[in-house]
């Protein structure tokens, strides 16, 4: 019995790399539809926005904060913070407290029906991607940073600000 030993021809290799790069964009997308399904199902069920559950999550854990700190927990700029805020304001999940002389120094509290939603909500979807990361080893997780980190240079996104 005799063992091919010789390397791939260029077509048997471009057929590899089409399914490999079709595989690629088949699970971008897989990803983005997760996305989308999960902000339909808040905004469906419980009225309010990923971001915003976001928002009520990081209040529910932490207590009363100020908009900046709340940005910092939930891995947005400040400025978007504020518009997340006034729409969580105006259906009455959270309350602006003014506890200091200096008018402009606020903290934002969750009201009752706030608790309640942020007790009651699913879990982020990217609260499912940290358990995950945390069940894989050192290098595997490198190995997903290092590949998602070519492919947003690639996107030449890498400089995108999250929002």
């Amino acid at each position: 019995m005799s063992i091919n030993c010789s390397t791939p021809s260029r077509g048997e290799r471009l057929d590899v790399t089409l399914a490999r790069t079709k595989e690629i964009i088949f699970s971008i997308r897989k990803l983005m539809q997760a996305g989308e399904l999960y902000t339909k199902e808040l905004e469906k069920k419980y009225h309010v926005s990923a971001p915003q559950l976001n928002c009520l999550i990081a209040l529910y854990e932490n207590g009363p904060l100020p908009p900046s700190q709340i940005a910092r927990h939930i891995m947005v700029k400040s400025s978007t913070v504020t518009g997340i805020i006034d729409r969580l304001e105006q259906k009455g999940l959270v309350k602006r407290l003014r506890n200091s002389p200096d008018r402009r120094v606020i903290t934002i509290e969750l009201t009752e029906t706030g608790k309640k939603l942020a007790r009651d909500a699913p879990p982020p979807i990217q609260q499912k991607i940290v358990d995950g990361l945390k069940r894989l080893s050192e290098a595997e997780t490198d190995q997903i940073v290092l590949g998602l980190t070519k492919l947003t240079n690639m996107l030449d996104v890498q400089d995108l600000e999250e929002e």
